[in-house]
């Protein structure tokens, strides 16, 4: 094993998940999984929705990481009254050309977070879909591409229902991953407080440097496509997924979209720990944020207080492990 050497080269993007986490760390304390989570959806080019009550990093987390990319963020906080033009964009009349211009909307950037997305109603978060499925916005008939890369951060607050809207689950299904961010512990609150006291007014943002360039992402997510996965593990990811479509806790089991995030975000999941293959360990790592978001549990279940990580860890356990 000693002498096993990686077909594909994943050093530079292990030094570079290691500086990011080190960079994050100057302001983030605790955090550790959800950032991981956040690389390893970016290498995976896919949306993230991260959910947790206020106060606990998430909008300030997602901005961070756009900080340390030498990319375009933009921002949009959804309200009750945003309305789809106010996403995408519109198109305005020139009085000099007499002509139409289209005036792009915040949508327009390579990293986007969206704070608070269960605010806006639902033909807000519909203008969403094919922007986020396809990369691309159709408006007035014209076609207008988003620049790579293009993710999506997405926050919500799982608690407050006042003024909020249940996301349609083909909107969820096109985030890769759904993070549930916890409370710090004791120690990790005390060092909050701690940097908070010490940090002398210095804004948060201004301590990030930038790691990363588009390019460079570019060129990690085509490594990162490379990775190798064994036909037994294809199949084992498969057969996870159809048995969420059979499970008598489940009113909604997960479309292929999700199989295709597990095998995906195992790949990221192994390149960020420099294997050039998939463990089934990568597979049982990946299946919860992927699936908790894209399972619906039938009332009876919702009722007796059982979460969807529970049924998945079910799921998991029922399926055998291959050799």
């Amino acid at each position: 094993m000693d002498n096993f050497s990686n077909r594909v080269n994943l050093d530079s993007i292990k030094q570079t998940a290691d500086n990011l986490r080190l960079e994050l760390s100057k302001v983030i304390v605790g955090q550790d999984k959800m950032i991981e989570q956040f690389l390893i959806a970016i290498l995976s080019n896919g949306h993230v929705l991260v959910e947790g009550v206020p106060g606990v990093a998430k909008t300030l987390t997602a901005k961070l990481i756009a900080k340390t990319l030498s990319v375009n963020f933009s921002r949009i906080q959804f309200t009750p009254d945003l309305m789809p033009s106010d996403v995408l964009g519109t198109n305005i009349f020139n009085m000099q050309t007499s002509k139409f211009e289209f005036n792009k909307g915040p949508i327009f950037g390579n990293i986007v977070l969206i704070d608070e997305i269960n605010r806006a109603p639902a033909k807000t978060q519909a203008a969403l879909f094919e922007v986020m499925e396809e990369r691309q916005a159709t408006i007035d008939g014209n076609k207008y591409m988003m620049p790579p890369p293009f993710i999506v951060f997405a926050t919500q607050n799982p608690i407050e229902q006042e003024g909020t809207y249940r996301l349609p689950e083909a909107q969820l299904d096109r985030f890769i991953f759904k993070i549930e961010v916890g409370y710090p512990t004791l120690e990790q609150e005390n060092e909050i407080l701690k940097r908070s006291h010490e940090d002398g007014g210095v804004s948060q943002i201004d301590q990030i440097n930038e790691l990363l360039t588009a390019e460079e992402i570019a060129d990690f997510q085509k490594k990162t496509k490379a990775i190798h996965i064994d036909d037994k593990l294809r199949s084992y990811i498969a057969e996870i997924v159809y048995k969420t479509r059979n499970n008598n806790a489940l009113y909604l089991g997960a479309s292929p979209r999700a199989s295709l995030a597990i095998m995906n975000t195992s790949k990221a999941y192994a390149a960020i720990n420099a294997r050039d293959f998939v463990t089934p360990d990568d597979v049982k790592e990946m299946v919860y944020p992927v699936l908790r978001h894209r399972i619906i549990l039938t009332p009876e279940k919702e009722m007796e207080g059982i979460t969807p990580d529970e049924i998945i860890k079910n799921i998991v356990e029922s399926v055998e492990v291959p050799r």
